[in-house]
């Protein structure tokens, strides 16, 4: 869309959705930048901090989206505005589960640098990928942006998911004494799944707002 038409509104808006965006981000290197140095003290809590400012930004957007749907709208700005609605919901469970993670990671500081764990990594990576896609993909109105993170979602975390699930099951079997290692891998790895689903909600919402703007 032109930037002409970007409404003061709507310009403030799409700055505080990228905000939204972004933390998530900063969980995503949080996490491997703890691993990386092997320090985990207050991952908790910073993943924590970060989440409760998705919260706050939950209810401001929110806050924007209705006073921008009380006014007379087009069809395609109304569109933009329920779309970034609906997608809130879907970035609070994403900053939901960075939290989760880093107080997982934390709890397992000491065998962090065990195998099982580090095979999260490359899921906390691509997810990084995939938001730093979408954000862009948002801020630009880039169709094959955002068709690239739902491709990355369906073609690798998925895989990466699975491939961690059965590493875990193999290292239960044959290390008995790594199960609680193991068994906290898979659950890290559920949780970034999982996050990575929310986030390819909000790319599909997304895709279908450019194609009903005709971007």
């Amino acid at each position: 869309m032109n930037s002409r038409l970007i409404t003061p509104l709507r310009g403030h808006l799409n700055v505080r959705f990228l905000r939204m965006l972004s933390i998530t981000l900063e969980q995503m290197a949080l996490l491997e930048q703890a691993v990386g140095r092997g320090a985990f003290a207050n991952l908790a809590v910073r993943t924590a901090e970060l989440e409760r400012e998705t919260d706050l930004l939950e209810y401001e957007l929110e806050d924007l989206c209705l006073t921008a749907m009380a006014q007379p709208l087009s069809d395609t700005e109304l569109h933009f505005y329920v779309m970034v609605f609906r997608s809130l919901a879907d970035l609070e469970r994403v900053g939901d589960y960075g939290r989760q993670v880093g107080r997982d990671l934390e709890a397992l500081g000491p065998l962090a640098q065990t195998a099982a764990l580090q095979d999260v990594l490359p899921i906390a990576r691509l997810l990084s990928n995939m938001l730093e896609r979408l954000a862009y993909a948002f801020a630009e109105r880039d169709l094959d942006g955002v068709r690239e993170v739902i491709r990355l979602d369906f073609e690798q975390v998925d895989a990466l998911y699975e491939q961690l699930q059965r590493a875990s099951l193999t290292r239960i079997l044959e290390n008995p004494e790594d199960v609680g290692a193991a068994l906290t891998a898979t659950r890290m790895a559920r949780s970034l799944e999982r996050l990575g689903d929310h986030v390819v909600n909000v790319a599909e919402r997304l895709e279908a707002n450019m194609l009903q703007a005709g971007d």
